[in-house]
This record gives C-alpha cells, structure tokens and sequence, in this order.
C-alpha cells in the first residue's frame, strides 16, 4: 500500500471517529451533562469551545473569524505540506504524523464552519440537527464539542506553594476530543523522532540531487 493511501485512510479514519464522536454527543447530552465511562478518571462530559484545542478561547466576532480562516489556511498549507513530503520520499513516519495533525486540524473546523447551521444550541436541551427554523448561529461561527475528560489527579496545592498555594488542582483539566488528541499525537511524535524523520529525509533529498548531476555528468560525457 502506497504512502499516499496511507494517509487517506488515516486521515478518512480520524474524521469518521471525531465526527461520529461529536454528533453522538451534540445529540445525546445537555451541555454540562456527563456520562462516567471509567469511574471519576475517565468521564464523557460534554462541553463546547469557540477557540483552539483543549478549550483555549479567543474571544470577540472578530476573534472567531481570524480563528476560522486560520485553520482554513492552515489545512490547506499542511494538505500541501504533505504532498511535498510525498513526492520527496519523506519519511513515512513523518508523512503519517503530519497526517495526524490535519485529520484533527479539519475535524475542528468541520464544527467551526457547519454546526452553528445544522445544530441547536444545547443549553438546558439535547440539540436538533438540521432544524427547521436553522441552527444556533451562521457558517464558520459554530462552537468546537469537545467531550474528553481524565480528571485522574485531584487534589490541593501546599499552603507555602507560590501563587496557586492552598487551591485544588485536576490533573488532567483540559476537555478535548479526539480531533485535539490526533493533532497532540501527531506533534509529539515529530518531536520525538525529528531527527531521524528529517535526517532521512535530507539523505534522499541529497541521493536525487547526486543522481541529477551524475546524469548530466553522464550525458556531457556521451555528447564529447
């Protein structure tokens, strides 16, 4: 199986997962409702984020817009990215990890731009998909479902610990979903293996170039 059709069908894959994922939840729960999968370390608890992954926030209408079109944009330059990486025999490995990013970069902003249209709000009611009299809000101004919570530390800071002394702390805090997971993945798998990713990458890079002028070398000589 080509490299190529490795990535689609990862990417394919992710999308299918985040978005069942998602809409299950949008159409299941309330926000702030929660189911407990795992006792109180693993927990479906459903909220929604306008911002960037792990309920990070811009705020404003203006806030929202630069934040849709800057994960458009991004997409579109990661689409681009890997198709280079392809066509210049990268390692797989790093072909797959870019994969990872932008299945969780789209799945994001497949929320973003259509489930303001095709959804209800869900404050103090499940929401309606494709309602009759239109959703919560117009396209790219829809709210990320995030559902994801491993609350599995919880405790108290010491009272002589500087500025959080005294406070509760959870660990992990963030709700996410796996659209943010597949994007964390894939980063930290770049980060972990770069240099063999990029080493190998360059020796190719370095092959077709000694290749190139091998051949021109070759054919100057045949000419003479």
């Amino acid at each position: 199986m080509s490299i190529t059709r490795k990535s689609l069908i990862l990417i394919s894959v992710i999308l299918i997962l985040d978005q069942f994922m998602k809409i299950w939840i949008k159409t299941s729960l309330m926000l702030g409702e929660e189911i407990h999968v795992f006792g109180n370390w693993f927990i479906l608890h459903f909220t929604e984020n306008n911002g960037m992954a792990f309920g990070i926030d811009i705020p404003g209408e203006f806030g929202k817009i630069s934040l849709s079109l800057f994960r458009i944009a991004a997409v579109v330059g990661i689409a681009f990215f890997i198709r280079h990486l392809i066509r210049n025999k990268a390692h797989h490995g790093l072909v797959i990890s870019t994969s990872l990013i932008l299945a969780g970069a789209i799945g994001n902003i497949i929320d973003s731009a259509f489930y303001g249209v095709i959804f209800t709000d869900s404050w103090g009611r499940v929401a309606e998909i494709f309602p009759e009299n239109g959703g919560y809000a117009s396209f790219l101004h829809g709210r990320v479902v995030d559902m994801l919570y491993f609350p599995i530390i919880k405790g108290s800071w010491p009272d002589w610990f500087p500025f959080w002394g005294g406070q509760t702390f959870i660990f992990f805090r963030p709700v996410f979903n796996i659209a943010d997971s597949s994007i964390t993945t894939g980063v930290i798998i770049i980060l972990i293996f770069q240099k063999r990713f990029f080493r190998i990458s360059e020796k190719v890079q370095t092959e077709d170039t000694d290749a190139i002028h091998s051949s021109g070398s070759s054919e100057e000589s045949i000419e003479q």
